[in-house]
């Protein structure tokens, strides 16, 4: 698949996790997501792409990062919903437990625009 423009993106979404992570488990944790869970979601065929962002606020407690997966249409995330994350979500939990909070939410691609030159 090329490059899309930014108009190409009008009227995907994105698929946001948003993961509070115990300090004693980050380095594990992060090194886990890159490697492993976020291959095994986008191996569901379900996404265009991931990206990895770690949220730039001092916290009390652990670190937070937010995945962003983009999607083509609202069927693609059903069908990861109803086939693919109860098992990837389950992994998580098993193997880290109370150690991380994770929340979700969709976005829609409404605009997007680059400064003029």
């Amino acid at each position: 698949m090329g490059q899309l423009g930014k108009h190409d993106l009008v009227g995907m979404y994105l698929y946001n996790v948003t993961v509070n992570v115990d300090s004693d488990i980050h380095d594990n944790w992060l090194q886990w997501m890159k490697a492993t869970h976020i291959p095994d979601v986008l191996a569901s065929g379900q996404f265009l792409d991931c990206q990895l962002t770690r949220v730039m606020l001092d916290e009390e407690s652990g670190v937070t990062y937010a995945m962003q997966y983009r999607f083509a249409s609202m069927a693609d995330y059903q069908l990861y919903q109803e086939i693919y994350a109860p098992d990837l979500q389950h992994a998580t939990q098993t193997k880290y437990g109370d150690k991380l909070v994770a929340f979700r939410t969709l976005l829609e691609i409404i605009d997007t625009q680059s400064p003029q030159l």
